[in-house]
C-alpha cells in the first residue's frame, strides 16, 4: 500500500510539474528564444513574400515583429494554410497567428484573440460583362473565394442561392475569376481591393459592389489560456497605438499610396471587444 500511496504521489507530483512546464507559454518562448508566429505569405499586403528578397513582409509582419522584440527573442515565420490557422495553434506548431484571422464569437470558443488589428469589411468583385451591380444578384451564379475562412460562410449567408467555389488562396480564387470560372470573387475588402490594382488598365472590365457582406475584426490568434502571452501581445499593440508607429505601419501597406489606397484609419488597436 505504502509503494501504491507513493507512485501516486509522484505520479501526481509528475503530472502538476508537467503542468507548471506547459502552463507559461510565454516562458517557452523566451527559454526557447524564438517566438513562432503561423502567417499566410499569400496574402498581400498582411503578409506576402517580398519578390526581391523572397523574404515575408507586411503589416502583420511589423507587428509581430514588435511583439517579439517586446519579449526580446527572434520572430519566426512560419507559412500556414487558411484552414490551418486554428488547429496550428491549438497543437502548438505555431505561438501565434497572425494570418487574416477573424474574430468572432464561435471562434472565441476555441482560442483567444489579441485587441483587434484590423477592421475591414467584405466585398465581391465581378466581371462588368456579367450585368451584376449588387450582392443579391450574385444567386445563382457562380461565386469564387478562399477555402477555411469567413468569406465562404458570408457568401452563403449573403446569398443562400449563390454556388460558391473554394481555393487554397486568394491568388488561386482571383485567377479563377480572370479565367472565366466564375462572375464573381469574395475576399476582405483591402485584399480585394489589392488585387482589384494589379488588373492594371483590366480594371476596366470588373465592378468592385458597394456593398458589404460583413464587417470583419481582424486579431491576432492566442492559445487558449495563455494569458501571459496574451498580456505582452496586448501591451505591444497598445504601446504601438500610443506611440504613433502603429499609424505609421498602417499607411506604410494600405495608405494613399499604396495599391490599397486608403484615405484613413478608421480604427484603433485598443479593444479585444466584439459585438
Amino acid at each position: 500500500m505504502r509503494h501504491t500511496l507513493l507512485a501516486a504521489a509522484l505520479a501526481a507530483s509528475a503530472l502538476l510539474t508537467g503542468v507548471a512546464a506547459h502552463a507559461d507559454q510565454l516562458a517557452d518562448i523566451k527559454k526557447k528564444g524564438e517566438l513562432v508566429v503561423g502567417v499566410l505569405g499569400t496574402d498581400e499586403p498582411a503578409t506576402f513574400i517580398d519578390p526581391k528578397t523572397r523574404q515575408i513582409v507586411g503589416y502583420e509582419v511589423d507587428l509581430v515583429n514588435a511583439i517579439a522584440k517586446k519579449i526580446g527573442v527572434k520572430p519566426v515565420l512560419k507559412q500556414i494554410a487558411v484552414a490551418a490557422r486554428i488547429p496550428e495553434l491549438q497543437q502548438g506548431h505555431v505561438d501565434l497567428v497572425a494570418a487574416g484571422l477573424t474574430h468572432n464569437k464561435e471562434r472565441e470558443a476555441q482560442i483567444d484573440f489579441s485587441l483587434t488589428t484590423f477592421v475591414t469589411g467584405q466585398k465581391a468583385v465581378v466581371k462588368k460583362t456579367s450585368g451584376i451591380t449588387d450582392v443579391p444578384q450574385l444567386g445563382g451564379k457562380k461565386v469564387l473565394t478562399i477555402r477555411g475562412g469567413t468569406q465562404e460562410p458570408n457568401i452563403r449567408k449573403a446569398v443562400p442561392t449563390a454556388e460558391v467555389v473554394t481555393f487554397d488562396t486568394s491568388q488561386q480564387a482571383f485567377q479563377a475569376l480572370q479565367q472565366g470560372k466564375g462572375v464573381g470573387y469574395v475576399d476582405d475588402e483591402a485584399a480585394l481591393l489589392r488585387s482589384y490594382a494589379k488588373l492594371g488598365p483590366q480594371k476596366a472590365q470588373y465592378v468592385v459592389l458597394k456593398q458589404n457582406l460583413s464587417t470583419e475584426s481582424l486579431a491576432i490568434g492566442i492559445k487558449k489560456g495563455e494569458s501571459g502571452l496574451k498580456a505582452v501581445v496586448d501591451d505591444t499593440l497598445r504601446e504601438l497605438e500610443k506611440s504613433g508607429e502603429a499609424q505609421k505601419i498602417f499607411i506604410k501597406w494600405y495608405g494613399p499610396n499604396t495599391a490599397s489606397g486608403f484615405q484613413t484609419r478608421d480604427f484603433k488597436l485598443e479593444t479585444d471587444k466584439i459585438d
